[in-house]
């Protein structure tokens, strides 16, 4: 369907990569400059994920070949309106976990599509909850699985996501980084 492009994929994550992979595209990957994620402090929460993809395709390190299409991400998980990132360290990682412990919080991703005529943008949200977590399942899961290139310090696809997710309304693949169907729908838009 999309044989007359070449897609790019500006990511490290390897969930990511496995998740494009399942929508049978021929891509490569080809991660971005790691650079900080700032933006502006009166950007409404929800807008964040968009705008930091969005940054990530503009401030790529090359220019685009013709019909070559830049897939780039971010990922935010959000309790309230208070942003969980990535933790620094397994003391961070047991803070964000107690804190989503009993509590529903939502996964924001932002997409950010360019070819080098045009440039859109997108985000897709999901509901998680999780069931009360004891200090042991707490403990086990950052010990075993050490969540620390994970926003929020959790992977959905993981133990954790197993014993203690009690309910997700919306995509379960945008828990997980990339929400792939959005996706999809996203790109025959864009390209047909």
């Amino acid at each position: 369907m999309f044989e007359d492009y070449t897609f790019t994929l500006a990511s490290a994550s390897p969930r990511r990569r496995e998740l494009l992979k399942g929508l049978d595209i021929a891509f490569s990957v080809e991660p971005g400059k790691d650079e900080r994620e700032a933006f502006s402090a009166d950007l409404p929460h929800t807008a964040i994920p968009a705008f930091l993809a969005r940054h990530k395709s503009e401030t790529f390190h090359r220019d685009l070949a013709p019909r070559e299409v830049l897939i780039t991400a971010d990922t935010l998980v959000f309790l309230d309106e208070q942003i969980l990132g990535k933790p620094r360290d397994r003391a961070e990682a047991a803070e964000m976990l107690r804190a989503l412990s009993g509590r529903t919080h939502t996964v924001t991703t932002g997409v950010a599509l360019r070819t080098r005529e045009r440039l859109h943008c997108f985000s897709d949200t999901t509901e998680v909850d999780f069931k009360v977590l004891t200090d042991e399942e707490t403990d086990y899961y950052i010990d075993r699985y050490r969540p620390f290139d994970k926003a929020g310090a959790y992977g959905v696809q993981e133990w954790i996501g197993y014993v203690g997710i009690t309910a997700i309304r919306g995509s379960y693949f945008n828990v997980m980084g990339l929400p792939v169907q959005r996706l999809y729908t996203e790109l025959c838009g864009f390209l047909c």
